[in-house]
């Protein structure tokens, strides 16, 4: 008996050694929030403690980015650890798939692409599993239809994860859900705390092994729906402050330029409660000092179109643009064996990152002859510094917030966006110039050329798909986007009431 324990252990050390090693993870995914929608980040109005607390215990980025402006493709690229054009996911999932059916007049017709991420492809999970790593899946996953779920991509357990782009079953925020992957609660649950729980409760269940939490929020996704009393919170903070709504334009589109709504708000605040359940459970369990807790966004606050909820101030646009509002995003980092408390890290960094990132984290590995187009982030973690590099985009489709198929890629501090409809550019510096206000593209022709240059050469390299000219478009009639327009501003006078 002796001889076989001895034996066991001896088999067991490299393991076990290999275990105490891996921090646990767990990675927060907000659908649609704004970089300046957190206290950390500057917000007044919206209220964030929680979230607030994790940026002074560990590290916050400045010069983070989405893949994309929509949501699909960066959550393709989170999960792939590649650009989305090499995914094929390129536009938010239920878009029209090929360009003819596409019905608006608009100059353009959108490019091709894929509505599922192919279950062949590497993901971040099964490279966890094959870590030995416990796998678990909560909230929004908008990569597939049903057979291409998480439970299919390499987790264990998958609360909520299904086709849809938000929670359009049931009484959608609030039980009962509708959901084919998440049991009904007590008539008017809430769902981030619903989907905290699970979370938390996965937590408990694997606190004796390496864990890995995908947490997705569909907060803070249209519809734009919040609990009473939190609602009536911010409504009441509202007229205490003297808040009132102001606007721009973008284009065609209105645009707020406040923090003043008190739905959004309170949505925003749920989402943060739902984070500090979580991180509450990892303290409970001693399990702090040995966990990776990421927290990101899939592209900028909504600002421009349904319900105008947020102001990404002083970040131009927001959602489905490819001004910085639309892809800069907030990202925390706390991971107490690494992580300087209350860093502030200026590295551009982009969606792409966080796949080797984790594997690095997880003493884990890619597949021979995996693509992996983002970079480790943990020499940043230390407080060392990446290889110069640039970050690219490239969206060939009409968003639902009025931007227009473009693509952009900086380097350094220049960026520079290339509209497909007439070929325009512009560059900005977005470190002086965070705004983008000021076009450098006449004053720099040189700097303009080389990386326009540089931005075709990736667009060939990862196959890119583009737009093409729309045989039906009419411009004596209403484009797409002035319809849009139309239909915006109506939509405007309506979200300026309620708030």
């Amino acid at each position: 008996m002796k001889t076989t324990f001895l034996i066991l252990s001896i088999l067991c050390a490299p393991l076990c050694a290999l275990n105490a090693a891996q921090p646990n993870i767990i990675f927060f995914l907000v659908d649609d929030l704004g970089q300046r929608d957190l206290g950390c980040y500057g917000s007044t109005f919206y209220e964030t403690p929680n979230i607030d607390r994790l940026a002074k215990e560990g590290a916050r980025f400045t010069d983070a980015y989405a893949a994309c402006p929509v949501c699909s493709p960066t959550r393709a690229a989170i999960m792939s650890g590649q650009w989305p054009q090499r995914t094929g996911i390129t536009d938010y999932i239920g878009a029209p798939l090929t360009p003819e059916l596409w019905k608006r007049n608009t100059k353009l017709l959108p490019a091709p692409y894929s509505d599922r991420l192919a279950l062949d492809a590497p993901t971040l999970a099964k490279a966890m599993k094959s870590a030995g790593y416990a796998t678990f899946f909560a909230g929004k996953w908008h990569l597939g239809p049903e057979g291409w779920w998480p439970e299919n991509q390499g987790f264990d357990i998958n609360k909520g994860g299904m086709d849809r782009g938000g929670p359009y079953g049931g009484k959608k925020y609030f039980s009962p859900y509708g959901n084919p992957r998440l049991s009904d609660g007590p008539d008017g649950e809430h769902l981030p705390d619903r989907l905290a729980t699970e979370t938390a409760q996965f937590i408990a269940a694997n606190k004796d092994k390496p864990f890995f939490a995908y947490f997705s929020f569909y907060d803070v996704h249209t519809p734009l729906m919040a609990r009473a009393d939190l609602q009536k919170k911010y409504e009441e903070k509202r007229q205490r402050l003297g808040l009132t709504d102001q606007w721009g334009r973008e284009g065609e589109r209105d645009v707020r330029l406040t923090q003043d709504h008190a739905v959004y708000a309170a949505m925003v605040e749920a989402m943060d409660q739902a984070v500090g359940k979580v991180l509450a459970k990892l303290d409970e369990l001693g399990l702090r000092e040995n966990t990776l807790v990421i927290l990101t966004s899939d592209n900028g606050g909504l600002s421009t179109s349904e319900g105008w909820p947020t102001s990404n101030l002083p970040l131009r646009g927001g959602k489905g643009w490819m001004y910085e509002g639309g892809i800069r995003e907030s990202l925390l980092v706390r991971w107490p064996a690494l992580v300087k408390p209350g860093s502030v890290v200026s590295t551009p960094v982009s969606s792409p990152d966080f796949f080797p990132t984790l594997l690095e984290a997880a003493l884990a590995k890619p597949q021979p002859g995996q693509v992996l187009d983002g970079l480790s982030l943990l020499p940043v973690f230390k407080g060392d510094d990446l290889p110069e590099r640039a970050l690219f985009w490239h969206y060939p489709h009409y968003g639902n917030q009025g931007g227009a198929p473009a693509a952009a890629i900086r380097r350094g501090d220049l960026k520079l966006i290339e509209w497909f409809e007439d070929g325009r550019v512009e560059l900005f510096n977005v470190v002086t110039d965070i705004g983008e206000k000021s076009d450098l593209s006449k004053t720099q022709p040189e700097i303009t050329t080389r990386l326009r240059a540089e931005l075709h050469a990736w667009q060939k390299q990862v196959g890119a798909k583009f737009s093409i000219p729309n045989p039906a478009y009419d411009p004596a009639k209403p484009s797409g986007r002035a319809a849009q327009r139309i239909k915006g501003e109506a939509q405007a006078k309506k979200a300026k009431k309620k708030s």
